[in-house]
C-alpha cells in the first residue's frame, strides 16, 4: 500500500484543511479499486458507513444484554445495567425528577458518541465524529429534541413566552424585541457549539495519531522497514480518556439544554 493510500483522509473538508488521518478499510479499497461502483459508493458515504457500524454494534450489545434477562444479572447484562443506571443518575441529577424520561435519548447519545470516538483507535476503522457532518447531525438531533420537549412541557404559548423572556410587565414587553432575537440566536448557537467542539477535538486526536504513525515510519525508513516505531501508542491511550470526556461533555450539555426549557418548578429542583 502506498503512503498516500495509507494516510489519505476521506473527507473533502479535511483534505482542504491539509490534515491527514490514518486510512481505514474503505479508503484502502478505494485506493486499489477506484473504478468499482460499490467501492465508490462506500467511499462517498464513508462516515455514514462507520456511523451505522457503531449503531449496529450498540444494537447487538443491547440484544445480548436483554436476550436472557435474569433477576441477578451477570456478564453483558450486568455491565449494561450498571452503565444505564449510572447515566440515569447523572441525567436525573442534572434535569431533576423528570430527567428519567429523557435518559433513553441522552444515554443513547453518550454511548453512540463514545463508540464513534473510540473507533478511530481501532486499526482499519475511523471515528465518524472526526467529520463535521456527523457532529452537525448529532447536534441537530439534540436541537430538535430540545425544541420538542419545550413545546410539550410548556405548550405552544409557553414555548414562545420562554423565547420572549417571560414578559410579565411593561418593561418586560418593552424588552421583547431585544430578547426574542437573542434567545433565538442562543438556541441556534448551542447545536453549533456542540458540533464544532466534538468535531475539533476528535479530528485533532486522529490527526495527532496519524502524525505519530508517519514519524514512526520515517524513523525506520533507512532500513526499509514495512512497519514503524509505535510512537502513536501513548496518544492512543490518551484518546481513550479524551474520547470519553468529549462524549460526556456532549451528553452533559445536552441534558443541561433540556433542563433549561423545562417549567420553572423543574429549575428550582
Amino acid at each position: 500500500m502506498t503512503q498516500e493510500a495509507l494516510f489519505y483522509a476521506g473527507s473533502n473538508f479535511i483534505a482542504a484543511a491539509g490534515v491527514k488521518e490514518v486510512a481505514n478499510w474503505v479508503t484502502a479499497l478505494n485506493e486499489y479499486f477506484p473504478a468499482v461502483p460499490w467501492v465508490q459508493f462506500l467511499h462517498h458515504w464513508e462516515n455514514v458507513v462507520f456511523s451505522l457500524t457503531a449503531a449496529g454494534f450498540l444494537i447487538l450489545v443491547g440484544f445480548l444484554a436483554t436476550r436472557k434477562k435474569s433477576l441477578i444479572p451477570s456478564g453483558v447484562q450486568n455491565a449494561v445495567e450498571f452503565a444505564v443506571e449510572s447515566l440515569d443518575n447523572l441525567v436525573v441529577g442534572i434535569i431533576g425528577p423528570k430527567g428519567r424520561q429523557h435518559t433513553p435519548f441522552v444515554g443513547t447519545l453518550f454511548f453512540f458518541i463514545l463508540l464513534q470516538n473510540y473507533m478511530g483507535i481501532v486499526p482499519t476503522m475511523k471515528s465518524p465524529t472526526s467529520n463535521v457532518n456527523t457532529t452537525i447531525a448529532l447536534a441537530a438531533c439534540v436541537f430538535f429534541y430540545v425544541q420538542a420537549v419545550s413545546m410539550k412541557e410548556n405548550g405552544l404559548i409557553g414555548y414562545f413566552d420562554h423565547l420572549m423572556g417571560n414578559p410579565r410587565d411593561l418593561i418586560g414587553w418593552f424588552m421583547v424585541p431585544l430578547l426574542l432575537p437573542i434567545h433565538i440566536m442562543g438556541e441556534l448557537i448551542r447545536p453549533v457549539s456542540l458540533a464544532l467542539r466534538l468535531f475539533g477535538n476528535i479530528l485533532g486526536e486522529d490527526a495527532l495519531i496519524g502524525t505519530m504513525v508517519v514519524l514512526g515510519l520515517l524513523v525506520l525508513s533507512f532500513v526499509k522497514s514495512p512497519v514503524g516505531l509505535p510512537l502513536q501508542f501513548p496518544f492512543m491511550l490518551l484518546s481513550l480518556l479524551f474520547g470519553a470526556i468529549q462524549a460526556l461533555v456532549f451528553t452533559v450539555l445536552s441534558a443541561i439544554y433540556i433542563s433549561l426549557v423545562l417549567p420553572h418548578e423543574e429549575h428550582a429542583h
